[in-house]
């Protein structure tokens, strides 16, 4: 199981039962998404533990939850993370619980992301791994002293699990 915080904008748009709170069994942690309202809508999510992007397509937002481990998967694959690994994590993801977001530093993450992604898109167009493989690369400073980037704390995590 895992619980998908989302901002105001988002869970407007999708309308889900709020759960308790439930710690995210998974090794990437609870996730942080939004709406990026782009022609067609995109929801951008982050790991809570890595800060690992994904940005996938919003429609239909009533199965948005369902879709996230397929996307999380070709993240992963991209990111040359282990076949037993990305398993494991979409395994783990079956269930989901919503949560309002909670962590004000991943939310600050989130709207730098959204910026950042807005520049890349004038680059990649609508190619949304293309981006999110950019975004993984900025330095976020919630991930210092360590790692510094997403990329970078998934290879840690990767390392430290295998």
């Amino acid at each position: 199981m895992f619980t998908l915080h989302c901002t105001k904008k988002l869970l407007d748009r999708i309308k889900p039962a709020i759960a308790q709170l439930v710690a995210s069994d998974t090794l990437l942690g609870s996730w942080y998404a939004t709406a990026l309202f782009w022609k067609p809508q995109v929801a951008l999510l982050v790991s809570e533990e890595t800060l690992l992007p994904i940005l996938m397509p919003l429609a239909p937002a009533s199965t948005l939850s369902s879709r996230i481990p397929g996307h999380l998967a070709q993240v992963l694959k991209a990111h040359e993370a282990p076949a037993a690994f990305i398993a494991e994590e979409i395994w783990r993801m079956q269930s989901v619980g919503y949560a309002k977001t909670a962590n004000r530093s991943v939310v600050g993450i989130l709207n730098q992301f959204s910026m950042l992604a807005d520049y890349w898109r004038s680059e990649h167009g609508d190619d949304l791994l293309a981006i999110a493989l950019k975004l993984a690369e900025t330095p976020c400073g919630p991930l210092y002293p360590g790692p510094g980037a997403p990329d970078r704390a998934l290879h840690a995590l990767l390392r430290s699990v295998s």
